[in-house]
């Protein structure tokens, strides 16, 4: 469809579809739930300006929530840096086109508006956008991965607050408001779209809400 939108005061014309190009083939390899995505969203709200890789990862482990990865110092860095440009990437499908989150290690940044040639800047970024949603290519196994996120999850959790497994499968389908019979993809897509909508940094959100939905999510994942 075609909308105005405003950048910097200036009235920009473009054509806006309501997914990115690629966007399947994309979602097709974010086979693990990164939890980074949310204290990243936070971060990112929490200062309009542009932010580097490097300072992202010193406010994550200010925060507690990213340990060592890897006892070789380069491999580390790499693991860190490979998931958080992860869950940038994730974060980016998941908020347009409403918000636009600019992904380059050394300018990322959050935008209420739809810049002028951003749909040619996401095709010209697709080779690395899907080197890093793909987790082949993150230096371990599957099950270290899972592992490895799962731990990240309970530092998260313990970070804002919440109690893990407060309801069973039932229970957690019905705040999702799933059948009985969802799919996990049904599940991981209501928990996309639930945890942006009550993200305590997102307009509207609610921090006890958000809490209940990963309570839900950590029984369903």
């Amino acid at each position: 469809m075609s909308t105005g939108l405003f950048a910097n005061g200036l009235r920009i014309d473009m054509e806006i579809t309501t997914e990115l190009p690629s966007k399947d083939r994309s979602s097709s390899l974010e086979s693990h739930d990164n939890p980074l995505i949310w204290p990243l969203l936070s971060i990112l709200k929490s200062e309009n300006k542009s932010w580097k890789i490097h300072y992202l990862l010193s406010e994550l482990k200010g925060q507690n929530l990213v340990d060592e990865l890897d006892s070789d110092s380069e491999k580390d860095l790499f693991k860190r840096n490979f998931l958080i440009m992860n869950a940038l990437y994730q974060l980016q499908n998941m908020l347009f086109p409403k918000q636009w989150l600019q992904v380059k290690s050394m300018d990322i940044r959050l935008m209420d508006w739809i810049p002028k040639g951003t749909l040619s800047e996401f095709n010209n970024d697709a080779p690395l956008r899907e080197y890093y949603l793909d987790w082949t290519n993150y230096d371990a196994s599957g099950d270290v991965i899972k592992e490895m996120l799962q731990s990240f999850w309970r530092k998260y959790t313990d970070y804002i607050g919440n109690e893990p497994d407060l309801c069973d499968r039932e229970q957690a389908l019905a705040l999702f408001e799933l059948s009985i019979d969802a799919s996990k993809l049904d599940i991981r897509k209501r928990w996309s779209k639930l945890a942006l909508r009550w993200h305590p940094d997102r307009p509207d959100g609610d921090s006890a809400k958000f809490r209940e939905m990963c309570s839900a999510w950590q029984t369903l994942r």
